[in-house]
């Protein structure tokens, strides 16, 4: 299976051309602004926007040829290639590091004050300067504080990108000093298209059940995929199905297989797939269609409560380093009526 370039070297924005086009129109329009707030779920391509959005402006806005999405730099340009091999000194990026196989939960507050040292620096090459800032709203309180000043009083020809899955929990201070722009789900068959680009040698119907379940993402089909997500899709389906009442040692097993993927993955996966089907069945549900046999098990109310503490579960798990397996337990015993569990 072939890896998807990493957002900093992918010379491609699929479904996401206006975005595009207002970040090069503020750009072009004499006073562009410092600081972009860039909102959407997970995986539609806001870092693939920031980091073609950041070649742009320092390959000095080169005009994309007909046809092309704005913001085009072609991949042998100098610049391109230097972003893309992290080499470029004018850019700089803070996120939530990988270390030892886990993402870390916030971005401390040493790295944000590394901030002021880096834009207080001459550019190297003379022109812009810029600043992406991954996994925003995972900035600790204090970070978020360290940067409000940069925020406020950026040096000249500098630009921050913050990219957040979740603006809601960014500091109102940090909001409200961004122009934010949201980026919207893709279509289904965008998302099969993609994939099927990434993997020509997958099976059609494969790259289709992918599509389905990844929610208008590229991001989340390329995690699913990595991580065995029809495999998990197929788990979702069979815990629903057993539903008031599932077979204890049947839920001891699919906890256990979850598990067992050490990075987390496949506990983040399932949780996702799991809430996905509570949200579609609540849906179809409050339309008057034919709701799935499993949501009888519980009101409403208690689906949307068991949605809303799933959504919280993976974050505690991994902050706390939590037992995975009693973690999917614990999520399997809300779902029915069985106390073996």
């Amino acid at each position: 299976m072939n890896e998807p370039p990493s957002p900093r070297a992918n010379p491609a924005l699929v479904g996401q051309d206006a975005p595009a086009r207002a970040l090069r129109d503020a750009a072009l329009g004499g006073r562009p602004h410092h600081a972009w707030l860039l909102s959407g779920p997970m995986g539609v391509g806001k870092a693939t926007l920031a980091w073609r959005f950041s070649r742009w402006l320092l390959a000095d806005r080169p005009e994309a040829p007909p046809g092309e999405v704005p913001l085009f730099v072609p991949p042998g340009h100098p610049v391109f290639s230097r972003v893309a091999a992290g080499s470029h000194a004018d850019v700089r990026l803070l996120a939530a590091a990988v270390a030892e196989g886990k993402k870390k939960v916030q971005i401390g507050v040493e790295e944000a004050r590394a901030l002021p040292r880096f834009l207080a620096m001459t550019p190297a090459e003379g022109g812009w300067r810029v600043v992406i800032l991954d996994d925003a709203d995972r900035l600790h309180p204090a970070a978020a504080n360290a940067i409000l000043k940069t925020l406020e009083e950026p040096p000249p020809r500098t630009v921050l990108m913050l990219l957040s899955d979740a603006p809601a929990r960014l500091l109102p201070t940090v909001r409200s000093r961004c122009r934010s722009l949201a980026l919207r789900p893709l279509a289904e068959e965008s998302v099969r298209g993609i994939v099927a680009g990434w993997w020509p040698s997958m099976p059609a119907e494969e790259a289709a059940q992918l599509a389905a379940i990844s929610r208008g993402s590229p991001g989340r089909a390329l995690l699913m995929a990595a991580g065995d997500g029809l495999a998990l899709a197929r788990e979702v389906e069979a815990v629903l199905r057993a539903l008031p009442r599932p077979d204890a040692r049947e839920m001891h097993a699919v906890a256990e297989r979850i598990a067992s993927k050490r990075d987390g993955s496949a506990l983040l996966g399932f949780v996702e797939l799991l809430r996905d089907a509570i949200a579609a069945g609540l849906r179809e549900a409050a339309r008057g269609g034919p709701a799935p046999p499993w949501l009888a098990a519980h009101p409403p109310e208690a689906w949307a409560a068991t949605w809303g503490e799933l959504g919280r579960v993976v974050d505690r798990t991994e902050l706390l380093n939590l037992d995975r397996k009693q973690t999917v337990l614990g999520a399997l015993r809300g779902l029915g009526n069985d106390p073996r569990l």
